[in-house]
Protein backbone atom coordinates (compact mmCIF):
# COMPACT_ATOMS: atom_id res chain seq x y z
CA UNK A 1 0.00 0.00 0.00
CA UNK A 2 1.57 2.79 -0.90
CA UNK A 3 1.13 6.61 1.01
CA UNK A 4 -0.55 9.32 0.47
CA UNK A 5 1.67 12.70 0.01
CA UNK A 6 0.13 15.83 0.06
CA UNK A 7 2.92 18.10 -1.40
CA UNK A 8 2.98 22.31 -0.07
CA UNK A 9 2.62 23.72 -3.30
CA UNK A 10 5.20 26.04 -4.44
CA UNK A 11 5.04 29.95 -3.35
CA UNK A 12 4.25 32.08 -6.12
CA UNK A 13 6.88 35.32 -6.65
CA UNK A 14 4.05 37.48 -5.81
CA UNK A 15 3.23 35.78 -2.56
CA UNK A 16 6.92 36.18 -1.82
CA UNK A 17 6.99 39.89 -2.76
CA UNK A 18 3.59 40.36 -0.61
CA UNK A 19 5.71 38.60 2.21
CA UNK A 20 8.95 40.27 1.98
CA UNK A 21 7.12 43.51 1.96
CA UNK A 22 4.92 42.64 5.16
CA UNK A 23 8.29 41.95 7.19
CA UNK A 24 9.88 45.55 5.79
CA UNK A 25 6.70 47.06 7.04
CA UNK A 26 7.30 45.60 10.69
CA UNK A 27 11.16 46.44 10.51
CA UNK A 28 9.73 49.83 9.51
CA UNK A 29 7.99 50.61 12.13
CA UNK A 30 10.01 48.88 15.11
CA UNK A 31 13.12 50.58 13.72
CA UNK A 32 12.27 54.17 13.89
CA UNK A 33 12.18 54.48 17.27
CA UNK A 34 15.35 52.38 17.42
CA UNK A 35 17.77 53.56 14.29
CA UNK A 36 15.44 56.27 12.84
CA UNK A 37 15.49 58.00 16.35
CA UNK A 38 18.82 59.14 18.29
CA UNK A 39 19.44 61.40 21.19
CA UNK A 40 22.55 63.65 20.72
CA UNK A 41 24.36 66.34 23.42
CA UNK A 42 24.31 69.46 22.20
CA UNK A 43 26.00 72.23 24.98
CA UNK A 44 24.38 70.11 27.65
CA UNK A 45 21.22 69.18 26.79
CA UNK A 46 20.01 66.54 24.93
CA UNK A 47 17.93 66.47 21.48
CA UNK A 48 16.87 64.36 19.13
CA UNK A 49 18.52 63.71 15.68
CA UNK A 50 17.01 61.26 12.82
CA UNK A 51 18.94 58.93 10.91
CA UNK A 52 16.70 57.76 8.38
CA UNK A 53 19.19 56.92 5.87
CA UNK A 54 19.98 54.34 8.53
CA UNK A 55 16.29 53.67 8.63
CA UNK A 56 16.05 53.39 4.95
CA UNK A 57 19.18 50.30 5.11
CA UNK A 58 18.15 48.47 7.39
CA UNK A 59 14.66 48.09 6.07
CA UNK A 60 15.89 47.45 2.82
CA UNK A 61 18.19 44.51 4.21
CA UNK A 62 15.28 43.40 6.11
CA UNK A 63 13.27 43.06 2.53
CA UNK A 64 16.01 41.48 0.76
CA UNK A 65 16.64 39.07 3.37
CA UNK A 66 13.45 38.01 3.86
CA UNK A 67 12.94 37.43 0.00
CA UNK A 68 15.60 35.48 0.07
CA UNK A 69 15.08 33.46 3.12
CA UNK A 70 11.59 32.52 1.44
CA UNK A 71 13.01 31.99 -2.44
CA UNK A 72 15.45 29.39 -0.15
CA UNK A 73 12.96 28.13 1.66
CA UNK A 74 11.06 26.99 -1.22
CA UNK A 75 13.59 25.50 -3.16
CA UNK A 76 14.85 23.42 -0.17
CA UNK A 77 11.28 22.11 0.06
CA UNK A 78 10.96 21.35 -3.60
CA UNK A 79 14.11 19.43 -2.88
CA UNK A 80 13.43 17.56 -0.27
CA UNK A 81 9.84 16.57 -1.59
CA UNK A 82 12.41 15.02 -4.53
CA UNK A 83 14.09 13.54 -2.23
CA UNK A 84 11.19 12.16 -0.58
CA UNK A 85 9.38 10.89 -3.91
CA UNK A 86 12.98 8.80 -4.92
CA UNK A 87 13.25 7.75 -1.45
CA UNK A 88 10.12 6.64 -1.27
CA UNK A 89 10.36 4.21 -4.87
CA UNK A 90 13.71 2.65 -3.25
CA UNK A 91 12.49 2.19 0.31
CA UNK A 92 13.51 -1.50 0.19
CA UNK A 93 17.01 -0.56 -0.19
CA UNK A 94 16.97 2.39 1.15
CA UNK A 95 17.78 1.60 5.27
CA UNK A 96 20.53 -1.12 4.53
CA UNK A 97 22.58 1.88 2.82
CA UNK A 98 21.63 4.47 5.41
CA UNK A 99 22.55 2.14 8.52
CA UNK A 100 25.67 1.19 7.19
CA UNK A 101 26.57 4.90 6.25
CA UNK A 102 25.50 5.61 9.90
CA UNK A 103 27.24 3.32 11.16
CA UNK A 104 31.00 4.13 9.25
CA UNK A 105 30.38 7.11 10.76
CA UNK A 106 30.25 6.45 14.47
CA UNK A 107 33.20 4.47 13.77
CA UNK A 108 35.25 7.14 12.75
CA UNK A 109 33.58 9.77 14.87
CA UNK A 110 35.05 6.76 17.84
CA UNK A 111 38.50 6.66 16.02
CA UNK A 112 38.82 10.57 16.19
CA UNK A 113 38.11 10.43 19.88
CA UNK A 114 40.16 7.94 21.14
CA UNK A 115 42.95 9.40 19.00
CA UNK A 116 42.20 13.00 19.73
CA UNK A 117 44.02 13.49 22.98
CA UNK A 118 47.27 11.52 22.00
CA UNK A 119 47.41 14.14 18.61
CA UNK A 120 46.66 17.10 21.31
CA UNK A 121 48.69 15.83 24.32
CA UNK A 122 49.99 19.66 24.79
CA UNK A 123 47.39 21.42 24.04
CA UNK A 124 45.11 21.59 27.07
CA UNK A 125 42.18 23.74 25.57
CA UNK A 126 41.37 21.11 22.78
CA UNK A 127 41.73 18.52 25.46
CA UNK A 128 39.43 20.25 27.86
CA UNK A 129 36.64 21.45 25.31
CA UNK A 130 36.35 17.77 24.07
CA UNK A 131 36.05 16.89 27.78
CA UNK A 132 33.25 19.27 27.81
CA UNK A 133 31.32 18.25 24.75
CA UNK A 134 31.57 14.18 25.84
CA UNK A 135 30.17 15.48 28.91
CA UNK A 136 27.24 17.00 26.85
CA UNK A 137 26.95 14.05 24.81
CA UNK A 138 26.64 11.60 27.77
CA UNK A 139 23.56 14.60 29.12
CA UNK A 140 21.77 14.21 25.59
CA UNK A 141 22.15 10.32 25.41
CA UNK A 142 20.61 10.36 29.09
CA UNK A 143 17.51 12.78 28.27
CA UNK A 144 16.90 11.08 24.83
CA UNK A 145 15.92 8.41 26.75
CA UNK A 146 13.08 10.73 28.13
CA UNK A 147 12.28 12.96 25.43
CA UNK A 148 13.26 10.63 22.30
CA UNK A 149 12.41 7.50 22.68
CA UNK A 150 9.54 7.47 25.38
CA UNK A 151 7.96 11.41 24.05
CA UNK A 152 8.18 13.10 27.57
CA UNK A 153 9.05 16.78 27.19
CA UNK A 154 11.60 17.27 30.64
CA UNK A 155 12.39 20.43 30.97
CA UNK A 156 14.04 20.00 34.11
CA UNK A 157 16.41 17.63 33.43
CA UNK A 158 19.50 19.44 35.11
CA UNK A 159 18.22 18.64 38.27
CA UNK A 160 19.12 14.95 37.96
CA UNK A 161 22.69 16.18 37.01
CA UNK A 162 22.28 18.00 40.53
CA UNK A 163 21.55 15.70 42.09
CA UNK A 164 24.50 13.15 40.68
CA UNK A 165 27.14 15.47 41.53
CA UNK A 166 25.80 16.77 45.24
CA UNK A 167 25.44 13.16 46.24
CA UNK A 168 29.11 12.76 45.13
CA UNK A 169 30.32 15.78 46.51
CA UNK A 170 28.85 14.85 49.77
CA UNK A 171 29.88 11.37 49.90
CA UNK A 172 33.49 12.47 49.28
CA UNK A 173 34.11 14.99 51.23
CA UNK A 174 31.76 13.95 54.69
CA UNK A 175 32.80 10.43 54.67
CA UNK A 176 35.31 9.82 52.21
CA UNK A 177 34.38 7.77 49.97
CA UNK A 178 35.94 7.59 46.67
CA UNK A 179 34.75 8.36 42.95
CA UNK A 180 33.84 4.70 41.65
CA UNK A 181 32.20 3.63 44.63
CA UNK A 182 30.33 6.95 45.21
CA UNK A 183 28.83 6.49 40.78
CA UNK A 184 26.26 3.99 41.85
CA UNK A 185 25.18 5.62 44.68
CA UNK A 186 24.68 8.87 42.90
CA UNK A 187 23.12 7.19 40.09
CA UNK A 188 20.50 4.90 42.30
CA UNK A 189 20.19 8.86 44.38
CA UNK A 190 19.07 10.40 40.84
CA UNK A 191 16.95 7.98 39.38
CA UNK A 192 14.78 8.24 42.61
CA UNK A 193 14.83 11.57 42.24
CA UNK A 194 13.39 10.64 38.57
CA UNK A 195 10.68 8.32 40.31
CA UNK A 196 9.76 11.28 42.50
CA UNK A 197 9.40 13.40 39.40
CA UNK A 198 7.47 10.80 37.15
CA UNK A 199 5.07 9.64 39.51
CA UNK A 200 2.59 12.86 40.28
CA UNK A 201 3.40 13.62 36.15
CA UNK A 202 2.01 10.19 34.89
CA UNK A 203 -1.35 12.11 33.47
CA UNK A 204 0.12 15.04 32.05
CA UNK A 205 1.70 15.63 28.62
CA UNK A 206 3.03 18.18 26.28
CA UNK A 207 3.18 21.97 27.61
CA UNK A 208 1.64 20.66 31.12
CA UNK A 209 4.19 18.04 31.66
CA UNK A 210 6.80 20.73 30.43
CA UNK A 211 5.91 23.23 33.12
CA UNK A 212 5.78 20.73 36.05
CA UNK A 213 9.53 19.61 35.48
CA UNK A 214 10.18 23.12 34.81
CA UNK A 215 9.03 23.87 38.07
CA UNK A 216 11.17 20.65 39.64
CA UNK A 217 14.46 21.68 38.20
CA UNK A 218 14.10 24.99 39.94
CA UNK A 219 13.26 23.21 42.69
CA UNK A 220 15.98 21.47 43.43
CA UNK A 221 18.14 24.37 42.50
CA UNK A 222 16.35 26.47 45.31
CA UNK A 223 16.77 23.49 47.72
CA UNK A 224 20.65 23.79 47.20
CA UNK A 225 20.69 26.95 47.81
CA UNK A 226 18.78 27.81 50.93
CA UNK A 227 19.99 24.23 52.57
CA UNK A 228 22.94 25.76 53.62
CA UNK A 229 23.54 22.85 55.91
CA UNK A 230 23.88 20.28 54.11
CA UNK A 231 24.94 21.61 50.36
CA UNK A 232 26.88 24.52 51.65
CA UNK A 233 24.31 27.36 49.99
CA UNK A 234 25.17 29.78 47.48
CA UNK A 235 28.94 28.70 48.66
CA UNK A 236 28.63 25.26 47.58
CA UNK A 237 31.19 22.39 47.76
CA UNK A 238 34.73 22.69 47.61
CA UNK A 239 37.96 20.31 47.95
CA UNK A 240 35.77 17.65 46.00
CA UNK A 241 38.81 14.51 45.44
CA UNK A 242 39.94 13.84 41.79
CA UNK A 243 39.35 10.49 40.47
CA UNK A 244 42.64 8.52 40.79
CA UNK A 245 44.22 5.93 38.54
CA UNK A 246 43.53 2.96 40.43
CA UNK A 247 44.96 4.68 43.70
CA UNK A 248 47.90 6.52 41.77
CA UNK A 249 47.19 10.26 42.40
CA UNK A 250 48.14 12.99 39.54
CA UNK A 251 50.80 14.81 41.76
CA UNK A 252 54.17 15.77 41.41
CA UNK A 253 56.84 12.95 42.66
CA UNK A 254 57.08 12.37 46.16
CA UNK A 255 56.99 9.77 49.23
CA UNK A 256 54.14 8.02 48.23
CA UNK A 257 53.90 6.57 44.74
CA UNK A 258 51.87 9.15 42.15
CA UNK A 259 50.80 8.04 38.09
CA UNK A 260 54.27 9.89 36.87
CA UNK A 261 56.67 7.74 39.30
CA UNK A 262 54.90 4.78 38.83
CA UNK A 263 55.37 4.90 35.03
CA UNK A 264 58.65 6.25 34.86
CA UNK A 265 57.57 9.08 33.51
CA UNK A 266 57.69 12.78 33.80
CA UNK A 267 55.14 14.54 35.78
CA UNK A 268 52.91 16.85 33.41
CA UNK A 269 49.05 18.20 34.40
CA UNK A 270 48.16 17.27 31.42
CA UNK A 271 48.14 13.70 32.56
CA UNK A 272 45.14 14.18 34.72
CA UNK A 273 42.93 16.17 31.95
CA UNK A 274 43.83 13.23 29.55
CA UNK A 275 42.98 10.58 32.17
CA UNK A 276 39.73 12.01 32.70
CA UNK A 277 38.68 12.80 28.87
CA UNK A 278 39.07 9.03 28.60
CA UNK A 279 37.13 8.34 31.64
CA UNK A 280 33.89 10.20 30.38
CA UNK A 281 34.61 8.78 27.17
CA UNK A 282 34.59 5.28 28.36
CA UNK A 283 30.97 6.34 30.71
CA UNK A 284 29.63 8.01 27.65
CA UNK A 285 30.55 4.49 25.10
CA UNK A 286 28.50 2.80 28.08
CA UNK A 287 25.57 5.27 28.56
CA UNK A 288 25.44 4.67 24.19
CA UNK A 289 25.64 0.75 24.33
CA UNK A 290 23.35 0.67 27.68
CA UNK A 291 20.84 2.87 25.79
CA UNK A 292 21.34 0.99 22.37
CA UNK A 293 20.60 -2.18 24.49
CA UNK A 294 17.73 -0.91 26.28
CA UNK A 295 16.30 0.13 22.98
CA UNK A 296 15.79 -3.38 21.89
CA UNK A 297 14.19 -4.83 24.69
CA UNK A 298 10.18 -5.16 25.28
CA UNK A 299 10.48 -1.80 27.91
CA UNK A 300 12.39 -0.30 24.89
CA UNK A 301 9.67 -0.64 22.51
CA UNK A 302 6.78 0.05 24.72
CA UNK A 303 9.09 3.79 25.34
CA UNK A 304 8.72 4.28 21.44
CA UNK A 305 4.99 2.93 20.78
CA UNK A 306 3.85 5.34 24.26
CA UNK A 307 5.69 7.75 22.26
CA UNK A 308 3.59 7.57 19.17
CA UNK A 309 0.43 6.33 20.60
CA UNK A 310 -0.44 5.62 24.11
CA UNK A 311 -3.79 5.47 24.04
CA UNK A 312 -3.29 2.44 21.47
CA UNK A 313 -0.67 1.28 24.07
CA UNK A 314 -3.25 1.13 26.97
CA UNK A 315 -5.57 -0.70 24.87
CA UNK A 316 -2.92 -3.29 24.21
CA UNK A 317 -2.40 -3.81 28.16
CA UNK A 318 0.55 -1.60 28.41
CA UNK A 319 1.36 -0.32 31.43
CA UNK A 320 1.47 3.21 30.70
CA UNK A 321 2.64 3.76 34.56
CA UNK A 322 5.73 1.50 34.53
CA UNK A 323 6.95 2.64 30.99
CA UNK A 324 6.86 6.27 31.69
CA UNK A 325 8.45 6.04 35.20
CA UNK A 326 11.05 3.52 33.62
CA UNK A 327 12.11 6.37 31.30
CA UNK A 328 11.98 8.85 33.80
CA UNK A 329 14.32 6.59 36.82
CA UNK A 330 16.73 5.48 33.24
CA UNK A 331 17.04 9.01 31.78
CA UNK A 332 17.68 10.59 35.40
CA UNK A 333 20.11 7.80 36.21
CA UNK A 334 22.70 8.56 33.55
CA UNK A 335 22.48 12.65 34.03
CA UNK A 336 23.12 11.57 37.47
CA UNK A 337 26.54 9.88 36.39
CA UNK A 338 27.43 12.51 34.15
CA UNK A 339 27.35 15.01 37.85
CA UNK A 340 29.49 12.61 39.35
CA UNK A 341 31.91 13.07 36.69
CA UNK A 342 31.31 16.62 36.53
CA UNK A 343 32.23 17.42 40.27
CA UNK A 344 34.85 15.27 40.08
CA UNK A 345 36.41 16.89 37.16
CA UNK A 346 35.70 20.74 38.57
CA UNK A 347 36.65 19.67 42.55
CA UNK A 348 33.86 22.42 43.11
CA UNK A 349 30.11 22.55 42.54
CA UNK A 350 27.93 25.44 43.41
CA UNK A 351 23.67 25.93 42.04
CA UNK A 352 24.67 28.62 40.28
CA UNK A 353 26.45 25.22 37.69
CA UNK A 354 22.69 23.76 37.54
CA UNK A 355 20.32 26.59 36.26
CA UNK A 356 17.73 25.80 33.73
CA UNK A 357 19.97 27.40 30.98
CA UNK A 358 21.82 23.99 31.11
CA UNK A 359 18.47 22.13 31.40
CA UNK A 360 17.81 24.11 27.70
CA UNK A 361 21.00 23.25 26.15
CA UNK A 362 20.64 19.97 27.13
CA UNK A 363 17.56 19.94 25.27
CA UNK A 364 18.15 21.59 21.94
CA UNK A 365 20.81 18.71 21.75
CA UNK A 366 18.03 15.76 21.55
CA UNK A 367 16.07 18.41 19.09
CA UNK A 368 19.22 19.36 17.06
CA UNK A 369 20.33 16.02 16.44
CA UNK A 370 17.26 14.09 16.03
CA UNK A 371 14.46 12.66 18.01
CA UNK A 372 15.97 9.70 19.69
CA UNK A 373 18.78 9.32 17.52
CA UNK A 374 21.67 8.81 19.09
CA UNK A 375 24.38 9.50 16.69
CA UNK A 376 22.52 12.98 15.89
CA UNK A 377 23.33 14.04 19.34
CA UNK A 378 27.14 13.39 18.86
CA UNK A 379 26.82 15.95 16.08
CA UNK A 380 24.55 18.26 17.72
CA UNK A 381 27.00 18.49 21.05
CA UNK A 382 29.72 19.39 18.72
CA UNK A 383 27.91 21.97 16.91
CA UNK A 384 26.42 24.00 20.52
CA UNK A 385 29.70 23.56 21.82
CA UNK A 386 31.76 24.46 19.46
CA UNK A 387 29.91 27.37 18.21
CA UNK A 388 30.25 29.28 21.24
CA UNK A 389 33.93 28.50 21.87
CA UNK A 390 34.61 29.50 17.82
CA UNK A 391 32.75 32.85 18.60
CA UNK A 392 34.93 34.39 21.40
CA UNK A 393 36.66 36.06 18.95
CA UNK A 394 33.28 38.14 18.54
CA UNK A 395 32.02 38.43 21.98
CA UNK A 396 29.77 41.66 21.13
CA UNK A 397 28.18 39.03 18.42
CA UNK A 398 28.74 35.52 19.91
CA UNK A 399 24.81 34.85 20.83
CA UNK A 400 23.53 36.44 17.62
CA UNK A 401 25.69 33.88 15.60
CA UNK A 402 24.86 31.03 17.78
CA UNK A 403 20.95 32.24 17.25
CA UNK A 404 21.55 32.93 13.53
CA UNK A 405 23.93 29.18 13.11
CA UNK A 406 20.42 27.72 15.00
CA UNK A 407 17.89 29.24 12.88
CA UNK A 408 19.79 28.03 9.38
CA UNK A 409 19.98 24.45 10.78
CA UNK A 410 16.47 24.53 12.00
CA UNK A 411 15.70 25.53 7.94
CA UNK A 412 17.92 23.01 6.64
CA UNK A 413 16.95 20.21 8.88
CA UNK A 414 13.44 20.94 10.52
CA UNK A 415 13.50 17.15 11.72
CA UNK A 416 17.04 17.45 13.63
CA UNK A 417 20.60 16.90 12.21
CA UNK A 418 19.61 13.00 11.78
CA UNK A 419 15.94 12.91 11.82
CA UNK A 420 16.38 9.25 10.36
CA UNK A 421 15.59 6.76 13.11
CA UNK A 422 16.50 3.28 12.54
CA UNK A 423 13.54 1.00 13.81
CA UNK A 424 14.14 -1.51 16.32
CA UNK A 425 12.32 -4.35 14.08
CA UNK A 426 12.32 -4.68 10.89
CA UNK A 427 9.80 -6.81 8.24
CA UNK A 428 11.83 -8.74 5.55
CA UNK A 429 10.59 -9.64 2.34
CA UNK A 430 10.81 -13.10 3.53
CA UNK A 431 8.57 -12.55 6.45
CA UNK A 432 11.16 -12.36 9.17
CA UNK A 433 12.08 -10.17 11.72
CA UNK A 434 15.06 -8.88 12.27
Amino acid sequence: MSALVVARQPTSPAERLKDAAASALIALLLGIPMIGLTTVDQGGALRVATRWPALLAFVAVCFAGRLLLRYASDVLRARRLARETAAEATAGARPAAGGALLTGIGWAALAVALLLPIAFSDNRYVVDTATTVLIYVMLGWGLNVVVGLAGLLDLGYVAFYAVGAYTYGLLSTQLGWGFWQSLPVAGAMAAAFGIILGWPTLRLRGDYLAIVTLGFGEIIRVILVNWTELSGGPNGITSIPRPSFFGLPFKPPGDAPTFASFFGLEYSPNQRLIFLYYLILGLALLTNVFVSRMRRLPVGRAWEAMREDEIACKAMGINARNVKLSAFALGAMLGGFAGVFFAARQGFISPESFTFNESAIILAIVVLGGMGSQLGVVLASLVLVLLPELGRDFAEYRMLLFGAAMILIMIWKPGGILAHREPTLRHLPQGGER
